[in-house]
């Protein structure tokens, strides 16, 4: 299983998701977050961690018990120039400035209000898993899709959509009733289609 990039934007009252499998993606969120001042975890969700490698059939798999300083000095001893191009040595310095590890999405515990996925396999991958947990609080969680191609120029607009999205959920008054309507203004201003669903903790 591809390594997913879970965000969580605790910025207000609100916590926020964000997921994709793009690392392209992943760096234009990254990016686009920091200067709006949210912060960023990063989650899993297979049974290993798989890094993109020097061709699209030879990825970097890690156990997840392997530390991100692991990782990054392995990446650095195989293909420095490669991996420092690909942006992948920068992700690893940020994550383990932040915590030792990667975590899987399945084991946390942590709460949101607001998930949103880049792409829809990802979106049914959250959403079964949610859906498969014992409801304990009957919290809900509104998890959202909207597709990024895996390209800079998509990538960049995708991350200022998502960040702009996450701002205007922010400034609701009313999440709950608000965010259907604000979802259709969104697929209306930016011409993609958004899937949403409520799921419950």
């Amino acid at each position: 299983m591809k390594l997913l990039i879970l965000f969580l934007c605790h910025f207000m009252c609100l916590a926020f998701g964000i997921l994709c499998l793009s690392l392209t993606v992943i760096l234009c969120l990254l990016l686009s977050f920091s200067k709006r001042g949210f912060s960023v975890r990063s989650f899993g969700t297979g049974t290993h961690v798989k890094l993109p490698g020097p061709a699209p059939d030879k990825p970097n798999v890690y156990d997840f018990k392997t530390t991100y300083d692991q990782m990054y000095n392995d990446l650095l001893r195989k293909d420095k120039e490669l991996y420092t191009q690909n942006g992948i040595l920068h992700m690893l310095d940020r994550n383990k400035r932040i915590k030792p590890r990667p975590e899987r999405f399945q084991n946390c515990k942590d709460l949101f209000d607001l998930i949103l996925t880049c792409e829809e396999r990802v979106y049914d991958q959250v959403v079964e898993d949610l859906n498969s947990r014992e409801q304990e609080t009957c919290q809900p969680v509104h998890v959202v899709n909207v597709d990024i191609q895996d390209n800079h120029e998509e990538a960049t607009l995708g991350a200022f959509l998502i960040c702009e999205l996450c701002q205007c959920i922010q400034h609701t008054e009313d999440m709950e009733n608000e965010i259907d309507e604000l979802l259709q203004e969104f697929e209306e201003k930016s011409g993609r289609t958004f899937l949403h669903t409520v799921c419950f903790y």
